[in-house]
């Protein structure tokens, strides 16, 4: 990694520490939370925690990743939205048809046309097969209600080590993203 983790200069020492620290506070907060209806979180919190730093990082990112994933999919069952439905709404979220979507468009057209219509019947679609204000708000509930699912986990860290953990993570996410673009 190169640039700076916290507001010192980068060195190999304070990188490592800095990286230790995000790494520790992140885990302490993914292995807080229960494992009750969260079957993908549960099963990757029985795993071991690795001792490294990038990979006890790594670890932490997961389990938080899939603790949220999971209550996404809570929140998807609470309102009635299927998988292959929740896929073509977030086609449609990012301006794309369902046809476009890179995790269905290999599915049959007739398999997507008849989700498409259920969603239509439901209110959700219009006859262009884009979101009703209807689908948009529904879209916004299950997004609101996974946001309030995953928050809980953090509660473990007190308000300044939460931000000591969102300003470690932001050089991390900004050298991905760099290197994404």
């Amino acid at each position: 990694m190169s640039g700076e983790i916290s507001s010192r200069p980068c060195t190999a020492a304070s990188t490592t520490t800095a990286l230790v620290r995000v790494a520790d506070l992140a885990t302490r907060a993914a292995l807080s939370a229960p494992t009750e209806g969260r079957v993908l979180y549960a099963g990757l919190q029985a795993l071991d925690v690795p001792e490294e730093p990038v990979a006890k990082l790594w670890h932490a990112a997961t389990l938080l990743r899939e603790h949220r994933g999971d209550g996404h999919n809570a929140a998807l069952v609470t309102h009635n939205i299927g998988g292959t439905e929740a896929h073509v709404l977030v086609a449609l979220s990012l301006g794309m048809r369902a046809e476009e979507f890179g995790r269905i468009h290999h599915l049959p057209k007739a398999q997507l046309a008849a989700v498409v219509d259920g969603l239509r019947g439901r209110g959700l679609v219009d006859d262009n097969g884009e979101f009703t204000d209807a689908g948009r708000q529904i879209r916004e509930r299950v997004e609101d209600l996974t946001d309030e699912l995953a928050a809980p986990v953090y509660d473990v860290l007190s308000t300044d080590e939460l931000e000591e953990l969102i300003a470690g993570l932001e050089p991390i996410a900004a050298a991905l993203q760099a290197v994404d673009d």
